[in-house]
């Protein structure tokens, strides 16, 4: 929102700072994650490819 509050909640904090360890959960959603989850699905397509085109 224009005046930097939340329209439904009527906060301005947008959450945890970036780099705060207080705030991990999990890390489903961290870089690295991300990134790994990336590179599975590019061989996943890669080695689909390849056995189509093998049969």
């Amino acid at each position: 929102m224009p005046n930097g509050r939340c329209r439904m909640h009527g906060g301005t904090n947008p959450g945890a700072p970036k780099g705060n360890r207080n705030a991990w959960k999990h890390g489903c959603a961290s870089a690295e994650a991300v990134a790994l989850r990336r590179e599975t699905a590019a061989l996943l397509k890669m080695m689909r490819k390849t056995a189509r085109d093998v049969v």
